[in-house]
């Protein structure tokens, strides 16, 4: 038997947390072969070195594509982006892939998928059709979708959105969250074990901050940060856990920031990157989350666990009954923590549904990408929705 070599594509840890089980799948399904190219965030030392995680995992590394500068500027970006272009198509050249797996709405996912597009490898795209008006993930997710030939979506109003970007509809699938399956497949560690792995002493109240940068307003994300900052300080009382923001415009500032509150503050501490194990455990601890991460949006529910989502970042998406959205203002911000402790959003929390879960996410994807017969061509006509 012929397998079909899928090359899945992960630059970022928060990706990676979603893409692990998917290629756990893949690789123990007979006529595929799964091939792992890692890129972005994974190979920087700043950012925790996260491809240690992938290895431990079990993975075998196929190809790495070194593309991330040491800057967060416009040029920065711009430049890794160009370098990730040239990284991926040796890559690709090299590994002949019959298709790409591609998540989310990075700059360095819209690397690989413009190479990808020039090799005309069929691409296969995870949370097309949403919407963050706050950032040009929201761009770049789009961009994706026209140069993908499949699409796994996790909402029917992405899927609708998939299809009125053009895209023919037997080419959409809603096949739900990965996010939400790996909630249901978790071996959480126990306080104790956490508390132990990442040098943090829980109290009785306890928060996450994990806040990245709004990417297409200039200076808006620091001054938006400097507000949560100010807010926090409203509650001694708290313990407070940061994690950094991904590789973006100004991602470096709020680190920056992040360093020197947690040296003021006895109360508050960061760590690099939590890992998807980490992560979730620390939520089941917690009393919630603040900031503006998808995983917020599209995890926590299945957790019981509200979030604060603050500014516009996530603008557009569909929320759960878990999100409280505060305006970037230090009063609104202390006005949310109060909402996200009191004891009456705690009891609403235990009867809310998530809108993102879909059943046996990554088993759904497999099974379309085994049986589905792609044109040799990757011709894709026009789906123009008013019939024209």
């Amino acid at each position: 038997m012929v397998k079909k070599k899928i090359c899945v594509v992960t630059g970022s840890r928060s990706e990676y947390g979603l893409l692990k089980i998917l290629m756990k799948d893949i690789s123990k399904t007979d006529c595929l072969q799964l091939q792992t190219v890692v890129t972005g965030m994974h190979l920087s030392p700043e950012f925790g070195y996260t491809i240690n995680e992938i290895k431990k995992d079990g993975f075998v590394i196929n190809k790495k594509v070194e593309m991330l500068l040491s800057s967060d500027s416009s040029v920065g970006i711009s430049k890794s982006t160009g370098l990730g272009i040239i990284g991926f198509a040796d890559a690709f050249e090299e590994l002949n892939p019959d298709m790409i797996i591609l998540l989310g709405d990075r700059f360095e996912t819209l690397s690989a998928a413009v190479a990808a597009m020039f090799f005309r490898i069929p691409i296969s795209h995870i949370h097309g059709g949403e919407i963050t008006e706050g950032a040009y993930d929201e761009a770049i997710r789009h961009s994706l979708t026209k140069i993908s030939y499949l699409h796994f979506v996790s909402t029917n109003v992405y899927k609708n959105r998939v299809i009125q970007l053009g895209e023919s509809p037997e080419r959409v699938f809603n096949v739900g969250a990965l996010g939400c399956q790996i909630i249901s497949k978790h071996k959480f560690l126990t306080k104790k074990e956490l508390e132990d792995d990442i040098l943090f002493k829980f109290g009785k109240k306890n928060i996450l901050v994990t806040y990245h940068p709004e990417t297409l307003q200039v200076n808006s994300s620091t001054k938006v940060f400097d507000q949560l900052l100010k807010a926090l300080n409203s509650f001694p009382d708290i313990n407070i856990l940061f994690t950094y923001p991904n590789a973006d415009n100004d991602g470096r500032v709020i680190i920056s920031m992040i360093n020197e509150y947690c040296k003021a503050n006895k109360n508050a501490h960061f760590i690099p990157s939590l890992g998807s194990k980490r992560y979730l455990s620390f939520i089941k601890y917690c009393d919630g989350v603040i900031g503006n991460s998808s995983s917020s949006i599209i995890e926590l529910p299945s957790l019981k666990k509200g979030a604060i989502n603050i500014g516009n970042r996530q603008k557009g998406r569909v929320f759960g009954d878990n999100i409280i959205n505060a305006i970037p203002e230090k009063n609104a911000i202390i006005g949310a923590i109060k909402v996200l402790l009191s004891n009456d959003f705690k009891n609403k929390l235990k009867k809310i549904k998530n809108p993102y879960e879909n059943g046996n996410t990554s088993n759904k994807i497999i099974e379309v990408i085994k049986h589905y017969q792609i044109e040799a061509s990757l011709v894709k006509s026009f789906h123009d929705i008013n019939g024209i």
